[in-house]
């Protein structure tokens, strides 16, 4: 659990995470991989944060490790979605605890 709320303590982070809640409502069409089913392209996501994309693929990077995302290959780019499983086990871990 330590390293999931490592992961909850960046505000680009959890605005990543707040995004891939919905994507359709803060991503455009992606040409390549639907934004639900596939996940968000991660240049998009950089793009979104207003930061270069070795930046982003850090924090994307560090909620994957968490297990909080899951990212796809697909051609040259990755692709990320939430882990809705693994989130809601950590909220009913956070809860249980507090």
């Amino acid at each position: 659990m330590l390293s999931e709320l490592r992961a909850l303590a960046s505000e680009p982070r959890l605005r990543i995470l707040g995004w891939l809640k919905d994507p359709v409502a803060h991503f455009p069409p992606q040409t390549d991989g639907d934004l639900v089913d596939d996940g968000v392209c991660s240049l998009f996501i950089a793009n979104k944060l207003g930061m270069t994309q070795p930046s982003a693929t850090e924090h994307l990077k560090i909620l994957e490790r968490a297990g909080l995302i899951r990212g796809r290959k697909i051609k040259q780019w990755v692709f990320y979605r939430r882990d809705e499983d693994r989130i809601a086990a950590l909220k009913r871990t956070i809860e249980g605890e507090l």
